[in-house]
């Protein structure tokens, strides 16, 4: 059965896991977030926020959290320049191209 999850940038907490509520989908395919989660959420009228499927769950969360999430998986690469790997990648093909257009 699909989830819907609702994420923040804080650390979620017992607090945060012990508030649920049924929701329902719209006309228009519109969702309401109940005012306790919006509250403890800190998610104000007007807040950009970004859905994504994760498995069978639909997730909703602050851009921040993305970012977040992104740099941290990132950050695993440490003490490796991805950026150096890169152009050491398209220096060796540069430098065979010679040899494959003589064959």
């Amino acid at each position: 059965m699909p989830v819907i999850v609702f994420c923040d940038t804080k650390d979620k907490d017992v607090a945060y896991s012990r508030l649920h509520a049924e929701v329902q989908f719209g006309a228009q395919g519109r969702v309401v977030v109940p005012s306790p989660i919006r509250r403890a959420l800190g998610f104000r009228p007007g807040d950009t926020l970004v859905a994504r499927v994760e498995d069978d769950h639909l997730v909703i969360e602050r851009p921040e959290s993305v970012e977040r999430r992104i740099r941290d998986r990132f950050r695993k690469s440490r003490g490796r320049s991805l950026a150096g790997e890169l152009i050491a990648e398209r220096r060796e093909e540069a430098r065979r191209e010679p040899d494959e257009r003589e064959s």
